[in-house]
């Protein structure tokens, strides 16, 4: 185990709490196993953490979060999505494959979309033809996580979405019967409403969207009575 890695499950295995990692797992479905730390006290252990030893250097990030992606509590898999977080402009082109990994790796919603929403997309920004490469493979992938990531690596874009692709996107995905995927397409929808929203009203109404998809896409637009 990498030193640096060790440091924090030190950290956070001193502040374990079985009564609160109970009920964590079950909100979780019962995908993981749980410290118990809840999201206040992680916030301010890991603020510690980075106190004392800073941000790793880029080139070891690579060993460092697959070490925590390897320990069975979900916080480490956290706190290797802060530290990416905090390195996301600064991250050389082939941590792509990085990137895949802890995508299709202990996937779930949570690790998932913090990393779609934020790294993922600012790595696909800051290298164009690592992100022409790898949405042409992950768009036909039969892992519907990596799709989920190509509805929504953009939801940080606003004005500089690109819509088009995004339906694109989208409509390879119709009929899919996966909630995930739904829900994706929906929220992708909903966030781009705020930039253009007749643009989203004309796609919603021409294309047959799954239920919930529609639902999620306008929800801003009828809260706000747009």
């Amino acid at each position: 185990m990498h030193p640096y890695v060790k440091s924090i499950q030190v950290r956070f295995a001193a502040h374990a709490d079985p009564a609160q990692a109970g009920p964590m797992k079950r909100y979780m479905r019962d995908q993981f196993e749980y410290l118990g730390i809840k999201s206040p006290q992680f916030k301010e252990l890991f603020k510690a953490h980075l106190a004392e030893h800073g941000l790793p250097p880029v080139a070891e990030l690579d060993v460092i979060v697959r070490d925590l992606w390897a320990l069975p509590e979900r916080e480490y898999q956290y706190a290797a999505t802060s530290l990416i977080g905090r390195l996301e402009k600064t991250l050389p082109e082939d941590f792509i494959e990085t990137l895949e990994y802890l995508l299709v790796t202990k996937s779930w919603w949570d690790t998932v979309d913090t990393l779609s929403g934020g790294p993922l997309g600012v790595h696909f920004r800051r290298h164009p033809k690592v992100r022409k490469k790898y949405l042409a493979k992950w768009r036909k992938s039969e892992n519907f996580w990596l799709r989920r990531a190509c509805i929504l690596f953009q939801l940080d874009y606003k004005q500089d979405t690109d819509f088009d692709l995004l339906c694109e996107i989208i409509r390879e995905n119709l009929g899919s019967k996966e909630f995930f995927i739904n829900k994706a397409i929906g929220w992708a929808l909903r966030q781009y409403t705020r930039v253009d929203p007749q643009a989203v009203r004309d796609f919603v109404a021409a294309t047959p969207l799954n239920p919930l998809s529609a639902r999620e896409a306008v929800k801003w637009l009828e809260k706000h009575g747009r």
